[in-house]
Formats: C-alpha cells, structure tokens, sequence
C-alpha cells in the first residue's frame, strides 16, 4: 500500500512538473502591443525607471502607428529631456505644439529646454504662451520669472539703496519683471 501511495505521487508530481514546464514557456513570451497608447505606456515607464533609449525606442514604435500623437511625441521629449539631449527635446515639444498648439505642458517643457540652452527669449515667449492659455499655470509662472533673472546679468538689475537706522544702508535687490502672475 505505502508502494502504491509513493507511485502515485510521483505519478501527480511528473503531471505537474510537464504542465508547469508547458506553461513557463507561454509566459515568457512577451506580447508586442498593437497600439499607439500601449507603446507610449511602455516608454514612460522606461522613463520612469530611468532607462531613457528603451523609452525613445518604445515612442518611436508609437510614432510609427500614429505619428499625430502627441502624447509620444512630448513624452519623447521628456526622454530627450532628461538624456539632456534639448535640441531633440525642444524639437519633439515642437512637433506635438504643431498637433495641438494649446498644450500648456508642451510649452512650458520646451520654454524650460530654452532657458538649459540659454535661449531665454525663448522661454520666455513659451512660459507666457502657457500663461495665455492658463493663466494659473504657476509653474510657467515662475518658470518665466527664473527666465528673466537669467537673462539679466546682475548689472542691469537696479540696486536700491534704503537708510537704515543706522550707518550702514539697507541693500535691496530688485528685478523689473511685468507683474502677470497675481492671485
């Protein structure tokens, strides 16, 4: 009987151990997505994970199903971005604007590209673009006055001078910046 008993379980454990292995193989095999959405899905969480050319790879795949889609194309830029590549960044920016001009996060990500290049013009015409089309849009905002405290050189910022109590003048630094942003 005991004879029986362990002919039996290595009999269960054999069928076990083949369907196991019949499966394992199924699993592996990765499916390759069909559309635009789940490439892009797939490249920002490369991004994410800081893997920057599988990412680019993955949006180019869902440019090549869609190339109106904007979401690959900004969030390639992100990719570029962060690979501190921002001429392909701002270029990218550039193509999902021409699809959808009132992108305020595709503006403001390609203003802050300008202003690492130094073209702080340029940023600057971003960050009030994005202002434009939202007027809440705090971080443009503030992007666009970091901007024109970059493209100032200290010299052209005035310096005013207040007396003090005592001896010593009080020094206040001060920029000249239109004033949009009130709420």
């Amino acid at each position: 009987m005991r004879n029986h008993l362990c002919q039996s379980l290595m009999v269960i454990l054999v069928i076990n151990i083949s369907i196991l292995s019949s499966y394992a193989p199924a699993q592996q095999k990765q499916v390759e997505p069909r559309d635009a959405d789940s490439y892009t899905n797939r490249g920002i969480a490369y991004v994410e994970k800081g893997q920057y050319d599988q990412a680019i790879s993955e949006f180019n795949k869902a440019l090549e199903i869609n190339p109106k889609y904007t979401e690959a194309y900004y969030n390639r830029g992100l990719a570029y971005y962060d690979k501190g590549q921002y001429d392909k960044a701002i270029s990218d920016y550039t193509k999902a604007l021409e699809i959808n001009p009132r992108d305020v996060e595709a503006h403001n990500n390609r203003g802050v590209a300008y202003g690492k290049k130094g073209q702080y013009d340029q940023a600057i015409s971003d960050f009030t673009k994005a202002m434009e089309i939202n007027p809440r849009q705090a971080e443009a905002c503030y992007n666009r006055g970091r901007a024109y405290e970059k493209k100032r050189p200290i010299r052209s910022r005035h310096l005013r001078l207040h007396q003090g109590s005592g001896d010593q003048p009080k020094v206040f630094w001060g920029l000249q910046q239109p004033r949009t942003c009130l709420w």
